[in-house]
């Protein structure tokens, strides 16, 4: 996993330890995600299967997108498709993504690098691996995560970000057991990079075997832990999670995560991603590539990508777009 690390964890900003009378968030709920296929075909598990959409605000969807090792000529991506009303975030740990949007955005990432991608009012893109990664192969590894803008924001022009891995906010907990990442947001000081319309922190986080960390989290964001690898807890209760499950947790001030004293033999540390964002609280149409406040709006948003207003590529189709309208 070669997402951005650093030699020597203990020479890194430490989040402070917790306070005795600090209220940890406890267990709501823990989910085991379904896996799946996406795009031309690359396996999935859907993280937020199963949840209340309202334990989730201000998130809409999120895929763990392998961890899959590729034999030269599988890698897959997706065809060209429209988006409208909130945000992508992808993040890489092995292999490469390409990106490219009829907003002019576009990059590369591998390797602890994140594409921030703001559709707002609308716009066609594509994510396919590059065509040497194609044919030679190898592993790949990363999540997309769909935030939600507030109405008054959906109309936004698109805008997107190239966040590097070098960008990253690094900490450790107060003891050094455990690396934090910050790629959006900000904790106990340590801040990300990414720049957010929705207030929210993202944090990738390896803990080591056997250590625990205390993650201070602001009281008016929610809370969730997700496992991407690896055996542990979360809560001071301590309860069991282990890799493909999230725990949606309570009100508090302070998130605590423990790994197991064993961990497996191919990933030796406990990886997870925490999220925690301000809730929108706002009606929510889904419909595919689009999320909207209305099922009006997402209708008007399916005849806007059909008559080519969120943008064409030249001879290339429009992609098929199929989804359930939720209210």
């Amino acid at each position: 996993m070669p997402a951005i690390t650093a030699p020597d964890w203990t020479v890194l900003p430490r989040t402070v330890a917790a306070r005795p009378d600090a209220e940890d968030r406890t267990v709501s709920t823990i989910t085991t995600a379904p896996q799946g296929y996406e795009g031309e075909g690359f396996p999935v598990r859907r993280a937020f299967a199963g949840v209340d959409a309202r334990q989730l605000d201000p998130f809409i969807h999120m895929d763990q997108m392998g961890e899959v090792e590729y034999s030269p000529g599988e890698p897959k991506g997706t065809p060209w498709h429209p988006h409208r009303g909130f945000e992508t975030v992808t993040y890489m740990i092995d292999g490469v993504m390409d990106h490219q949007d009829t907003h002019g955005g576009g990059g590369s990432i591998s390797d602890g690098d994140t594409q921030w991608m703001t559709a707002g009012s609308g716009l066609l893109h594509i994510e396919t691996p590059p065509e040497w990664l194609v044919s030679k192969g190898g592993l790949f590894h990363g999540f997309q995560l769909w935030v939600n803008l507030p109405r008054e924001q959906k109309w936004l022009a698109p805008h997107y970000q190239d966040l590097r891995a070098s960008e990253v906010g690094l900490g450790t907990s107060h003891d050094a057991g455990a690396l934090i990442r910050v790629i959006a947001g900000e904790v106990d000081g340590i801040k990300g990079p990414g720049s957010t319309y929705t207030p929210m922190t993202m944090v990738h986080a390896t803990v080591s075997p056997g250590a625990e960390l205390t993650l201070p989290w602001r009281t008016d964001f929610n809370a969730l832990v997700y496992v991407m690898n690896g055996d542990g807890y979360v809560s001071t209760s301590r309860r069991s999670i282990g890799t493909g499950q999230l725990a949606v947790l309570g009100h508090g001030e302070t998130i605590t995560i423990g790994a197991d004293q064993v961990q497996e033999s191919r990933h030796q540390a406990l990886d997870v991603i925490v999220l925690g964002g301000l809730p929108i609280r706002e009606p929510i149409a889904w419909a595919g590539p689009f999320v909207m406040n209305t099922k009006a709006e997402v209708m008007q948003a399916f005849e806007d990508f059909q008559k080519g207003r969120l943008g064409t590529i030249p001879t290339v189709p429009h992609a098929d777009v199929q989804g359930e309208i939720v209210d």
